[in-house]
C-alpha cells in the first residue's frame, strides 16, 4: 500500500522528547515528539519505529513527497543514528587501535583537516559524520552531494565490519542502519557497486 503521509498526522501527541542518560540503544526512538517545523522528519521517524526492519516499507516514497525530499530526509536520520553507531564503535576502536583509517589494505584520508591526511579512525568517522551534518543543514539536496556524502559515509560502516566484525554484526543485527544505508543509496544510484565492498547481507540484497 502506498505510504501518505495523511496516514500519519495525528498519530502521535506532540511533546518535547530527548534520549536520555542510560537509554537501551533499540528504544533511542521509541518515544513521540514534536518536529513542527519538519513534518515530513517526523513522518519518517513515526514510520521507522513501527517498521524499522522492513527497509521496503521505509524506503517506500510517499505520493506527497518529492524524491530528493525523501532522500534528504533518509541521510538526516541516518546521521542522526550513525552518532549513536559511533559512540558505540568507540568503545573498541580506539586512536591507538585504529591510528588510521583504513577497510582492509585500503587507507582513506580524512577531508577534516583543511587538506586530506591520514587519520584515525575513529576521528575520521567523526569528522565524516559533521561534515555530512553540515551539508545537510545547509538544505543542499542536489544528488552531486549526496553521492559524495554516501561515498565517505560508507567507510565507517566498512571499517567497522572489516576491523570491528562483532560490532558490527550487534549493531546490525539491533538496527538494520547499514542495510537501510546500502539499499537507499542502491535506490538513488548514488555509489557505484565497485564501492560496495562489504559482502552481501540478506537485508542488503
Amino acid at each position: 500500500m502506498t505510504q501518505t503521509l495523511e496516514t500519519w498526522e495525528g498519530f502521535h501527541k506532540p511533546g518535547r522528547q530527548r534520549v536520555l542518560p542510560g537509554t537501551k540503544e533499540e528504544d533511542s526512538f521509541a518515544w513521540s515528539y514534536d518536529m513542527a517545523s519538519s513534518n515530513n522528519q517526523l513522518y519518517l521517524q513515526t514510520l521507522l519505529r513501527a517498521k524499522r526492519f522492513d527497509i521496503d516499507v521505509l524506503l517506500e516514497q510517499p505520493q506527497q513527497m518529492d524524491e530528493l525530499t525523501w532522500l534528504y530526509e533518509h541521510m538526516r536520520q541516518i546521521c542522526i543514528e550513525l552518532g549513536l553507531y559511533i559512540s558505540v564503535v568507540h568503545r573498541e576502536c580506539t586512536e591507538k587501535q585504529c591510528p588510521i583509517m583504513r577497510a582492509q589494505d585500503t587507507t582513506y584520508y580524512c577531508a577534516g583537516h583543511g587538506s586530506p591526511r591520514p587519520c584515525s579512525a575513529i576521528g575520521y568517522a567523526v569528522h565524516t559524520l559533521d561534515y555530512a551534518v553540515k551539508q545537510l543543514s545547509q538544505g543542499d539536496t542536489s544528488l552531486k552531494h549526496f553521492q559524495s556524502m554516501v561515498r565517505r559515509l560508507y567507510r565507517i560502516f566498512a571499517h567497522v565490519y572489516f576491523h570491528h566484525r562483532q560490532v558490527f554484526e550487534t549493531q546490525e543485527t539491533a538496527t538494520y542502519l547499514y542495510a537501510r544505508f546500502v539499499r537507499l543509496a542502491r535506490k538513488y544510484e548514488l555509489a557505484p557497486e565497485s564501492q560496495i565492498i562489504i559482502p552481501e547481507l540478506p537485508t542488503t540484497v
